[in-house]
C-alpha cells in the first residue's frame, strides 16, 4: 500500500499569501495537487497542515483526503512535516509518496511512473524522479527508511540521507520539468500560471471530484 503525503503546513512567508489557497484555474493550488494524486493508483492521501489549518481543511472538504496537523510548522522546516506525515500513516502502508503542496503542475503520469518503479522492484528502494539530471518531487520513501527520516533534526533535510542511502536510491527519468516547478515567490506563481495557460503541462484534471 502506498500513501501520498502532501506537505502544506508552511506559512508562505516569501509569497506573502498562503500558497495552497492561491487560485489555480477554477479552483485552488491545493485542490489541484489533491485532484492529481487522487486520480492515480496511490491508495490514500494525507495532507499535512499547519498555518491556516481550518481554511485548508475547508478548501478540501469535498475531497477524500485525511489531515494531520504539524504543531511545529512555525519552528521546523519541511522535514518536520514529513515526519508528522509518516507518523500519521497506518501499519498497512509500505511506502509514502512525498508531494509538495505548491506544485500544482505535478502530473499524474509522473506519479504513476514513480509508483510503478517502486512496485516493480525490491521494497527497500527510494524512488526519485529526475529531469535532465535534476531531482524533483514526488519522492517515494519505503517504510524501511522511515526510521532514518524520523531521526533527522529540523535543521536537516532528506538530502542529508542521500549519501548514506545511495545504494537504495533509484532515479526515474521523466520528460517534464514540472517535477522541479514549485512556487516560493509571487514571480514563481505568475510563471507557473503562465506555463499552465500556455504550454499545456497541466495534464491532470482540474474538475472537482463528485
Amino acid at each position: 500500500m502506498i500513501a501520498g503525503i502532501v506537505l502544506a503546513a508552511g506559512r508562505s512567508t516569501r509569497m506573502g499569501r498562503f500558497k495552497p489557497l492561491l487560485p489555480w484555474g477554477e479552483h485552488t493550488v491545493i485542490e489541484q495537487v489533491a485532484t492529481t494524486l487522487l486520480a492515480t493508483s496511490v491508495d490514500e492521501v494525507l495532507v499535512v497542515t499547519g498555518h491556516a489549518h481550518e481554511a485548508l481543511a475547508a478548501a478540501l472538504r469535498a475531497y477524500p483526503v485525511r489531515f494531520v496537523f504539524n504543531p511545529d510548522y512555525a519552528a521546523g522546516d519541511m522535514i518536520s512535516s514529513i515526519q508528522v506525515g509518516l507518523r500519521g500513516l497506518g501499519p498497512a502502508v509500505d511506502a509514502a509518496l512525498i508531494a509538495v503542496g505548491d506544485q500544482p503542475r505535478m502530473q499524474a503520469s509522473t506519479i504513476e511512473a514513480v509508483v510503478a518503479a517502486w512496485r516493480q522492484g525490491p521494497a527497500e528502494r527510494i524512488i526519485i524522479p529526475s529531469y535532465q539530471m535534476r531531482r524533483g518531487h514526488p519522492i517515494c520513501l519505503p517504510r524501511a527508511v522511515w526510521p532514518a527520516v524520523l531521526a533527522l533534526s529540523w535543521q536537516e533535510s532528506l538530502r542529508s540521507l542521500w549519501q548514506s542511502l545511495a545504494g537504495q536510491i533509484e532515479h526515474v527519468t521523466v520528460d517534464s520539468p514540472t517535477i522541479l516547478s514549485d512556487m516560493d515567490t509571487p514571480m514563481d506563481y505568475q510563471r507557473e500560471v503562465g506555463a499552465r495557460e500556455s504550454n499545456g503541462h497541466d495534464l491532470s484534471q482540474t474538475k472537482r471530484l463528485a
